[in-house]
């Protein structure tokens, strides 16, 4: 698998320090952003799909993107927040399994606490997921963040790879498949997202026939090729909907859906609600 950092563009959405009241309780929690957190005072949880995770203070979590999650709290809580996404085509952290709690390195807090300096503005504005209106301060803190002076972007950006680079020092690569010819590929698919899929070119490439190929791949995705190639599209059309106000239409057509109707049935399906629906609802994923 190709690890190439010059695919990282990460942006800081949100960046503030909370105080939580026994509040800290929202449920069923899942978006297209990466959640850091740095505990300072108190305890609370967080519930994952496979775990539940002790938060104390000292210690960074992480959570990515597209984790369901649920927060628990019954006591005075602080931390640091800050939500990132990638801007490139294919985020490589996905490739990584991460440690959810590190213990934070010295000087990190105060790498924190510089980072939210360097990014005025960008708080949230409402904890409550039922209240909080993400979509018209997203677009504005992107705009922020890319319109900030540029030492101020180059040392967020340094600064968030330094938080980064602790949870994968203690990384370890997903093991997706062990045949190289579906791990090409795999690398095909995530360079060529937005093409129309086309399964001749992809058996090609695995210097199968077409059936044989489908079978591999099945095996040892245990999905079948156009399956996780709209999977994938489908997260990043997430992303999108969350992030700009690009037309429903234009995105199903830049994803290489040529059919919206076709793309509107794919997203609910997976997603469980209408592109336009989770739009609105984007609020309600993202604390």
């Amino acid at each position: 698998m190709n690890y190439d950092i010059d695919q990282m563009h990460i942006i800081v959405l949100h960046i503030g320090e909370a105080f939580c009241q026994s509040n800290w309780n929202y449920k069923n929690i899942c978006s297209p952003f990466t959640r850091i957190y740095y505990v300072t005072k108190g305890h609370a949880q967080i519930e994952l799909p496979n775990k539940t995770q002790n938060l104390q203070p000292g210690f960074m979590y992480i959570i990515p993107a597209f984790t369901l999650h649920s927060y628990i709290c019954h006591e005075d809580f602080f931390h640091y927040y800050i939500h990132i996404y990638n801007e490139s085509d294919h985020d490589i952290l996905e490739d990584w399994i991460l440690p959810t709690e590190i213990k934070a390195e010295n000087g990190t807090l105060t790498n924190i606490q510089k980072l939210h300096k360097l990014c005025p503005g960008m708080e949230l504005v409402q904890i409550d997921p039922k209240f909080y209106d993400n979509n018209p301060s997203l677009n504005q803190n992107i705009l922020k963040n890319k319109h900030r002076q540029l030492y101020a972007r180059v040392e967020s950006r340094g600064i968030t790879y330094q938080l980064l680079s602790q949870f994968l020092r203690e990384a370890q690569p997903k093991q997706y498949v062990g045949d190289e010819r579906i791990l090409r590929v795999l690398e095909h698919i995530r360079m060529h997202l937005n093409d129309r899929p086309d399964l001749k070119i992809l058996a090609d490439l695995s210097c199968l026939s077409k059936d044989h190929f489908i079978r591999l791949f099945k095996k040892e995705m245990k999905i079948t090729p156009l399956l996780y190639i709209n999977k994938k599209r489908i997260e990043k059309a997430q992303l999108r909907l969350v992030t700009e106000t690009t037309p429903i239409k234009e995105i199903a057509y830049q994803l290489g859906f040529e059919d919206q109707t076709y793309f509107n049935r794919i997203f609910k399906k997976s997603t469980g609600m209408t592109p336009t629906n989770y739009r609105k609802a984007s609020h309600s994923s993202l604390l």
